[in-house]
């Protein structure tokens, strides 16, 4: 999915990416189930979009989420929505994209 977003990031030293700006992200969500639920799916892709595109899209990073909206945290949190989720890739901009994948222990 695609998802229109700002945000600035905190960090210790300096970086343009502390003033605000922003991406069109490519956000490639991967989920696995055992068995497929009763509609034959995994999970409902419908859901997926109305949890983190209808959430997201359009939003200033820094308000709508609690912590410092790294791509690598932004993948963490979408993970974390979705509980069939084992990996999220997230693409900030070419060349720039980070995979957050679950650790199964």
């Amino acid at each position: 999915m695609e998802i229109a977003g700002c945000h600035r990031l905190s960090l210790p030293y300096e970086s343009k990416c502390c003033e605000m700006h922003g991406h069109n992200w490519i956000i490639t969500v991967h989920c696995k189930a055992k068995e497929l639920n009763a509609e034959g799916m995994v999970v409902d892709f419908k859901q997926i979009k109305d949890k983190i595109h209808g959430y997201l899209d359009h939003g200033n990073f820094n308000e709508l989420l609690p912590f410092n909206p790294t791509a690598e945290n932004i993948a963490h949190w979408i993970c974390e929505q979705i509980p069939q989720c084992f990996r999220v890739d997230v693409e900030e901009s070419r060349n720039n994209s980070v995979t957050y994948i679950v650790d199964e222990e």
